[in-house]
């Protein structure tokens, strides 16, 4: 599509006024979590059809099957594994195997509020993000050049520093700790206040942490899934540390309060106009896109945990 090289000043001020009323709602990570269980569904789509007929299955059960629910592409995931690790008849096993898997997301995704959680996970998307959000990307994305957009991330993202530092210093990561303040410094200098992720191609790899990895690193359970209004996914366990990394954002202490929800704000719709193509292509493919997040959400958090 191509970019105008030129708006209204009206027109930039709508923009601007509309990505501060989107920071009111901070949900920079939700986008994230969408694509995360777009990769998520789209691997069990890729195991569930495998690459080539299985010896055990059927024709059919090898060719790719039609876009569905999480669920059932898990449950053909325990076949095909279990044919192809051991060449046995499967069909007590596989029982076993999908009997153990059905126990563990009982655990993993501990859901008692859905009926809330559902409502309130179809506000975000169906009107916030289709009529907020989302024309506000659109614009944005017109209006300003991919390479700036890629600038702002690495700036937002070098800006979270502080939490990423902390929550490794407190989880005894210390060589992690270190290492997060000198790709600060690199991308602070080098990369002019890390409009350019310099260190990125030069050296330190980064390490995300938050207050919530910490709280499950030593031991607090994720409690119940919880969908809050213009909010990212979250456990109770994951809100705590949520408020807690708003507190670590050293920003939030230095400029007026307006600004803090713009730079929130200007974060939040720079992430979306990123990635609307594949944030399209996740809707259109995803059956029940409610059941999909949360099961993305919840196993990337446990990976993230256990790392």
């Amino acid at each position: 599509m191509p970019r105008r090289s030129s708006e209204s000043p009206w027109g930039m001020m709508a923009v601007v006024v509309a990505v501060v009323i989107a920071g009111l709602g901070g949900v920079s990570s939700s986008v994230a979590e969408v694509v995360d269980s777009s990769i998520s569904i789209r691997q069990a789509w890729i195991v569930a059809a495998g690459d080539a007929p299985v010896a055990g299955l059927s024709p059919a059960a090898a060719e790719p099957p039609q876009p569905v629910p999480i669920g059932v592409a898990k449950e053909e995931e325990i076949r095909l594994e279990t044919v192809q690790s051991t060449g046995e008849a499967p069909a007590k096993r596989m029982q076993f195997s999908t009997r153990a898997d059905k126990k563990e997301e009982e655990v993993a995704e501990y859901d008692p509020w859905e009926p809330y959680n559902e409502k309130m996970f179809s506000f975000n998307h169906d009107v916030f993000d289709r009529f907020v959000l989302k024309p506000v990307a659109t614009t944005w994305d017109t209006v300003v050049p991919d390479w700036m957009q890629t600038s702002l991330a690495n700036a937002f993202d070098n800006l979270g520093m502080p939490r990423r530092v902390v929550n490794n210093l407190l989880q005894a990561k210390f060589k992690r700790a270190g290492l997060e303040v000198v790709r600060f410094f690199i991308n602070t200098t080098f990369g002019i206040a890390g409009f350019f992720d310099i260190a990125k191609d030069s050296g330190p790899e980064k390490y995300d942490e938050d207050t919530g990895q910490t709280l499950g690193f030593y031991g607090v359970g994720p409690g119940p899934y919880l969908i809050l209004p213009i909010l990212p996914p979250l456990t109770v366990r994951d809100g705590i540390g949520y408020a807690v990394d708003v507190a670590l954002d050293p920003l939030n202490y230095v400029i007026p309060l307006a600004a803090s929800f713009g730079k929130r704000g200007g974060e939040t719709v720079n992430d979306r106009s990123r990635n609307l193509e594949f944030f399209n292509s996740v809707e259109e493919n995803t059956v029940d896109l409610y059941s999909a997040v949360r099961n993305a959400y919840l196993q990337r958090r446990q990976r993230a945990i256990e790392e």
